[in-house]
């Protein structure tokens, strides 16, 4: 799909409870680790950035990771694979964008920003890995 059939929008993961002194990142186009951020005693991360949705909805970018036909995600990089050699982990959260509604989309378009939170922490107190599901998704105003 060419660039110009599709516009721009912001998305922003926060990740609540992150487990304090780890490593977390966007992971980029070329699985490099972008803005890595630690939470010094567990207060909240926050990752911002732009995708491109098209038609359908079909969600484009240097974030967005694809699998099969539809199914479109984002990954947060933990520990190691964020950049730090010295970490425990080395972990990724999937966090789906695929299912984002034509609602949240068309007030992303109007300047909003697709806002998801994630808990950080798992249930045995380590860093949350693998597809997590949003406990919070709303669109916030921009600024």
């Amino acid at each position: 799909m060419a660039k110009a059939d599709q516009t721009e929008i912001r998305l922003r993961i926060v990740i609540e409870r992150p487990v304090a002194g780890v490593l977390h990142s966007l992971q980029g186009k070329d699985d490099a680790p972008l803005d890595p951020k630690t939470s010094k005693a567990g207060e909240p991360l926050s990752f911002d950035f732009p995708i491109r949705v098209g038609p359908g909805p079909s969600f484009f970018g240097d974030q967005v990771r694809r699998e099969g036909p539809v199914r479109r995600f984002v990954y947060i990089r933990i520990g190691e694979l964020a950049g730090d050699p010295s970490s425990p982990w080395s972990r990724r959260m999937k966090i789906d964008i695929h299912d984002i509604g034509a609602e949240m989309i068309a007030a992303a378009v109007r300047g909003g920003i697709i806002e998801m939170v994630i808990d950080g922490t798992g249930v045995d107190g380590t860093p949350a890995c693998a597809t997590l599901k949003p406990i919070a998704r709303r669109v916030v105003p921009a600024g």
